[in-house]
């Protein structure tokens, strides 16, 4: 089914270029003339409401509200909209994170899709980086099986083919360039999933590692390191070891690198835009425009 669908979509976009910015995806919405359903869960917060309406004044959304005083209430309802197709995204507002996942979770009504795994990615755009970039995972699963690795290298690279990003360049991140089986035993996993991605089951796309940031995104540290990559310090998407990494990597970008943000959660039958109280309304705007993609 994934390969099924990427390639429909290439066949769609095979002349769309890859969008660098965020705005980029508003604008290929705004192309694409349609509006998402998105059932919005205690829109209570003035951050919600401004991406929300931003998105419906932009014209890729169209809000469904769900509100009330009992918000596991509300979240079954949002959760049910989009089971039985009348909604296409679910978007968290004033509610506990918690609340919303067991709703989602629900083994009998929820909407994770029958074996897959729930896991969140996100994409930047950052201020010194020429394109945008996705990464994963800073917000659901905190050490990924191996399988769990797995998917969420489908989702990325599925993400990448989704804005355009015909052969995504995916690094699989460690501290160092050198596998280390005893001390970090899923380097060793690493070598199994790129061999696996040169057989297909990734869909078209290079991974490479394990690299670290540096050697991932910077063809300089690369070459000065005396490393050959394929990746040539230019990857498109991350794959971090774990939620602890990649969550210092999400919050450090926002901090200190002026990065704006979009993330989904992915797993689900519809995308869920889950974002944190913390995240700007700037944030959580984009976050819909890269769920309605």
């Amino acid at each position: 089914m994934y390969l099924f669908i990427t390639t429909l979509f290439r066949i769609f976009a095979q002349d769309m270029l890859a969008m660098n910015t965020l705005n980029d995806m508003v604008s290929f919405l705004q192309m694409r003339g349609d509006r998402k359903r998105v059932a919005v869960v205690c829109a209570n917060d003035a951050s919600t409401r401004y991406a929300v309406e931003k998105g419906c004044e932009m014209g890729f959304i169209e809000p469904v509200y769900i509100d009330g005083e009992d918000k596991d209430e509300c979240a079954r309802r949002a959760v049910a909209l989009c089971k039985s197709g009348k909604a296409d995204i679910l978007m968290k507002g004033l509610i506990n994170t918690d609340n919303l996942l067991r709703a989602i979770l629900n083994k009998e009504n929820g909407i994770l899709r029958p074996g897959r795994v729930l896991t969140h990615i996100a994409v930047a755009e950052i201020p010194k980086y020429e394109k945008l970039l996705f990464f994963t995972d800073a917000a659901v699963i905190p050490v990924p099986t191996k399988e769990q690795r797995r998917q969420q290298v489908e989702y990325i690279a599925y993400a990448c083919h989704a804005l355009g990003i015909e052969e995504p360049r995916i690094s699989l991140i460690h501290c160092a360039e050198k596998v280390s089986e005893k001390t970090f035993p899923y380097t060793k996993d690493y070598l199994d999933i790129i061999a696996e991605a040169q057989t297909g089951r990734f869909g078209r796309c290079i991974i490479d590692g394990p690299l670290d940031l540096k050697t991932s995104l910077d063809a300089v540290s690369l070459r000065e390191k005396g490393i050959h990559s394929i990746i040539d310090g230019q990857a498109d998407a991350l794959i971090f070891p774990d939620i602890v990494a990649g969550n210092v990597f999400y919050k450090t970008l926002t901090l200190f690198a002026y990065a704006k943000t979009a993330g989904v959660l992915q797993g689900t039958t519809c995308p869920c835009v889950v974002s944190s109280r913390a995240d700007s309304p700037e944030s959580k705007y984009y976050s819909l425009a890269l769920a309605a993609i």
